[in-house]
């Protein structure tokens, strides 16, 4: 990652007074990732209706969305009806607001602190999402790279960076994040073919596995999803080759600490999960804990 530079008046402000501000946006935030979590999986409208309660329908009042606090006064349960409220939201909403904070302390205030902030906030709903459904929404993962291959180059350059390396950065970036775990995947499919694996939901029930004339062939894998190869990709353009190759040394440490402790919890060492947090952990590591080069390599 690059510093980023400061921007006008707000860098004459104390570090805490900004990072105090961006505790308060991530937690409104995070507000809005708990609808986008809750909804987003079920092809609901993230609109309309307004916030309500799951148990018994009925409209959340103003003063009962007040990120943390509300979920702490009402004691985690729905003020109508007394249905159990889950802790995840006041998490999801703390977590947003430290990220954003995070963000701050360690680059200051600059042209892709807003970029940050969105890569964090997509991060935070990938791995929830993929956690809980294990599927990782297009909107997320392909909206994400969108807006990163065309936002990123253009806030580097605002920060100094050379438009035509910041854009061949990203590019590439988001190639090497998005070819790398393809061919895992597709190798690995491969391979399991060959051997006569099977594995749930692939190639299905009483299904021949795929063959080179059809689209799964390429993109529907076992072991690891293509929503993976998609999240992947939107990482790489946002942190570039060095960054993707250090997310995903970070991310198998996380995942295997996350396996192991998934296993604990639920007794049974074959128990699946999606693999989005253990990247989102890695890229959020390598984007704000400070660090050396892993890598050695150079930036393009």
């Amino acid at each position: 990652m690059y510093p980023l530079v400061p921007m006008g008046a707000l860098s004459t402000l104390p570090p805490a007074a900004l990072a105090g501000a961006a505790l308060a946006l991530g937690l409104v935030v995070g507000s809005f990732l708990n609808v986008v979590i809750h909804r987003l999986p079920r092809g609901e409208s993230l609109v309309r209706p307004g916030s309500r309660c799951p148990g018994c329908g009925q409209p959340v009042r103003p003063w009962d969305n007040v990120p943390v606090l509300s979920w702490l006064w009402l004691r985690g349960r729905c003020r109508s009806c007394r249905a159990r409220i889950s802790p995840r939201y006041p998490a999801i909403e703390l977590l947003t607001g430290l990220l954003f904070a995070a963000v701050v302390l360690r680059y200051g205030v600059g042209p892709m602190t807003p970029l940050l902030w969105l890569f964090a906030a997509a991060l935070l709903a990938a791995a929830a999402i993929d956690f809980e459904h294990r599927v990782i929404p297009d909107e997320i993962s392909l909206g994400g790279l969108a807006v990163a291959l065309a936002a990123v180059p253009l806030a580097r350059s605002l920060g100094g960076r050379p438009f035509g390396a910041a854009l061949l950065e990203a590019v590439a970036g988001a190639l090497v994040g998005g070819g790398l775990f393809w061919l895992v995947g597709f190798a690995h499919a491969r391979l399991s073919s060959a051997l006569g694996r099977e594995f749930e939901h692939w190639p299905g029930e009483g299904e021949r596995a795929p063959t080179p004339g059809q689209l799964d062939y390429w993109i529907w894998f076992p072991g690891v999803g293509f929503g993976d190869v998609k999240l992947l990709a939107m990482i790489g353009a946002v942190l570039g080759v060095a960054g993707v190759l250090e997310t995903l040394i970070a991310a198998s440490l996380a995942g295997l600490a996350l396996g192991i402790a998934w296993a604990s919890a639920t007794g049974r060492w074959s128990a699946p999960f999606g693999f989005a947090p253990a990247l989102a952990l890695g890229a959020l590591a390598v984007a704000l804990v400070p660090h050396e080069p892993w890598l050695g390599l150079v930036r393009l």
